[in-house]
């Protein structure tokens, strides 16, 4: 196993990917020759040359309608947005084409592409830099959502994506991006999409989380035990849509009490599925009420006051503290 950043990992992907399958190319703004805006696709221009690795132009709904196409002659595209602010732009094509092709075909076509957009707050960008609206796109029938939350889970998660015969929306926690470094594994690896993992486990509070999130969890999971003695398991979605009620409600039936945190906004957020799903599935095992640690209802703040904005281990710690003492 080597040691990589999240970006190391998903080159390694992208890489693994446009040599195993020739139908696999890779379209979007600066991902050629300057190797993307955040260097992801640094040096598959060289390798597999302009015909697989496409600079495209500044326009989103372009590159979404573009991708269309191939996908309906067979190619299997993995298109990139350089911000998730951005992909707004390529809201119609994705939402009125690339998510209804099978149903609108009765399964004749379908678009196997992967829509690559990163996101979420953390590295003092504004606003359109800065947002997680994963929300919007795991409410879109006909589309999966994945967002990783490490370089592991990363790669082979991109991996499952471009081989999902239906599309995904591939969010990348850019704060993540190069925070830290995890062992991957030398040999190519799938992980299943719409499957969540135990990122620890524990006992007396589930605490459920997802993407930049995961790591105060696991910070703020460990501040319990030392500080505590409160033994908190630790859900990593992984995938928001579809999502993974079993393991949730597994954990849940385990220990009582639940804590759900995200960078999101709070209303309609996913906290707010995770909760309904628990309410429906497995409410008599509930000890105490469901807490939401998450982002506020506010457009997302510029960097100097973001830190407030994401939520951190001291604000999850509270939240399972009050859970657990209910």
């Amino acid at each position: 196993m080597a040691k990589l950043t999240m970006v190391q990992a998903l080159n390694l992907a992208l890489r693994e990917i446009l040599r195993e399958d020739p139908d696999t190319l890779i379209f979007g703004q600066d991902v050629g020759k300057d190797g993307g805006v955040f260097r992801v696709t640094e040096g598959l221009y060289d390798e597999f040359g302009e015909d697989r690795v496409v600079d495209a132009p500044v326009a989103e709904s372009c590159i979404a309608g573009v991708a269309v196409g191939l996908c309906l002659r067979g190619l299997r595209p993995v298109i990139e947005m350089q911000f998730s602010g951005f992909g707004y732009h390529a809201f119609h094509q994705i939402e009125n084409h690339v998510s209804r092709f099978r149903t609108r075909t009765r399964g004749r076509y379908t678009c196997p592409m992967v829509v690559r957009m990163p996101y979420g707050a953390g590295i003092r960008a504004i606003e359109h830099h800065s947002e997680s609206r994963e929300t919007i796109w795991a409410h879109l029938p006909g589309l999966k959502m994945v967002i990783p939350s490490g370089p592991r889970n990363a790669r082979a998660l991109l991996r499952a994506a471009v081989h999902d015969p239906d599309p995904v929306v591939f969010y990348e926690p850019k704060a993540s991006y190069r925070a830290f470094k995890e062992e991957v594994p030398d040999d190519p690896e799938d992980f299943p999409i719409g499957k969540a993992a135990v990122a620890r486990p524990g006992s007396n509070v589930t605490i459920i989380s997802y993407g930049a999130s995961l790591r105060p969890t696991l910070e703020a999971a460990d501040e319990l035990a030392e500080e505590h003695d409160i033994d908190a398991e630790v859900i990593d979605l992984q995938t928001i849509s579809p999502m993974d009620t079993e393991t949730i409600c597994a954990s849940i039936e385990k220990t009582g009490r639940a804590v759900v945190v995200h960078e999101a906004p709070r209303t309609c957020g996913p906290g707010a599925e995770v909760v309904a799903r628990i309410c429906e599935r497995s409410l008599m095992y509930l000890e105490a009420p469901i807490r939401r640690v998450t982002g506020y209802d506010v457009i997302m703040p510029f960097f100097a006051t973001e830190r407030y904005f994401i939520p951190d281990s001291r604000r999850i710690v509270a939240a399972a503290r009050d859970v657990v003492t209910f």
